[in-house]
């Protein structure tokens, strides 16, 4: 069964489902209110992350996901030198940078 990474406007979700209808159905289930921005698939074990808890506000003029995302790219996966470019790229703080990166590690990194 593949797993889904699942993007609403506050949560990200990882999840096991059947179908790209049935991780979608989960959203639903979950999460009614909140509109689905991103769908893919993962290989990992479920787990749920929130935006809020993670200090990602909501309306900010750049994706951090995407930011966070290139600078391990770039980084060639080094969570230290990610989170360097992270904190260069947006001027954010240490922790805050942590939090951000540590987040959009995947396994394999």
């Amino acid at each position: 069964m593949p797993l889904y990474e699942i993007e609403t406007e506050c949560h990200i979700l990882i999840t096991w489902a059947e179908s790209e209808e049935a991780a979608r159905d989960v959203v639903q289930a979950s999460y009614p209110r909140e509109k689905l921005l991103r769908l893919a698939k993962r290989p990992r074990n479920t787990w749920v992350i929130s935006k809020a808890a993670l200090g990602l506000g909501l309306g900010e003029r750049t994706d951090p996901c995407n930011v966070a995302r290139e600078c391990l790219a770039r980084a060639a996966g080094d969570k230290i030198h990610a989170i360097r470019l992270y904190m260069q790229e947006t001027g954010v703080d240490l922790e805050r940078a942590k939090k951000v990166i540590e987040s959009n590690m995947v396994m394999g990194w």
